[in-house]
């Protein structure tokens, strides 16, 4: 059996003990039914993993960490992923993937087609809902430092941000150029910013905005993508050029 990968907010050293949360408790006692001494993974998020074990079961089970192996599963291109909130489970979708194609930071936006309205206590539970997707898809993809999950922003004011270390696309599918073409351009770069509209996409102004603060148009190919399908192909393809696929 894969040897279960926990989570712990806590930091870990070799030798401590933590206590994990019910969820992660419910996992490996209800659901794996582990018994004391049965060998875990963990990891705090600070890099790095340690051999562990469970030592004590219950509604909050208890771990020891064991021995530390610094694991690094990080990719070299340092990319964020700026995308229009979607609605329903689609952008839990969104995190999920980008965090297991390596992204190192997501950032969602409020942008003018965003149909999804949150704000105050509902926000910060959708927040902290998609950093917790963040971390169950960092245990399942042994990635040993979870992305970042920023506090949405409306895209004018994100666009203000000023960053000329990193090379910065926006998806638009009716410009011609493609990915093959910017290493060319602008060399290897180290890091990257992508840019993906909601459903409906980026308005055309949205774009031109994009575009006067130093954002590069980038096409995928003929076929128009999903919002949820847009970010996994673009992330995927810059792994392939410029990460460590």
């Amino acid at each position: 059996m894969r040897i279960p990968r926990i989570y712990s907010p806590d930091p870990l050293c070799e030798g401590s003990e933590v206590q994990l949360d019910e969820s992660a408790s419910r996992h490996l006692v209800k659901v794996l039914r582990l018994s004391a001494g049965r060998p875990l993974v963990l990891f705090d998020g600070r890099g790095g993993e340690y051999s562990a074990e469970l030592v004590e079961t219950g509604k909050r089970a208890r771990a020891r960490a064991l021995a530390f192996f610094p694991e690094n599963r990080e990719s070299p291109l340092a990319l964020t992923l700026a995308i229009g909130i979607s609605r329903g489970d689609r952008f839990d979708w969104v995190i999920q993937k980008a965090t297991e194609l390596g992204a190192e930071r997501i950032q969602p936006l409020w942008t003018s087609r965003c149909e999804v309205k949150l704000s105050g206590e509902r926000l910060q539970k959708k927040l902290g809902h998609w950093r917790q997707v963040a971390i169950s898809a960092c245990e399942q993809c042994a990635r040993n430092r979870v992305p970042e999950i920023a506090e949405p922003r409306k895209l004018a004011k994100f666009l203000d941000d000023r960053d000329d270390e990193t090379l910065k696309l926006v998806l638009h599918h009716r410009t011609e150029r493609q990915l093959h073409r910017l290493e060319a351009e602008r060399g290897r770069p180290d890091r990257a910013l992508l840019l993906v509209g909601p459903e409906g996409g980026l308005s055309e102004a949205e774009i031109d905005a994009a575009l006067e603060r130093d954002y590069l148009p980038l096409r995928l190919g003929p076929r128009v993508l999903r919002t949820e399908t847009a970010p996994v192909a673009a992330i995927s393809v810059l792994q392939y050029q410029w990460g460590d696929f």
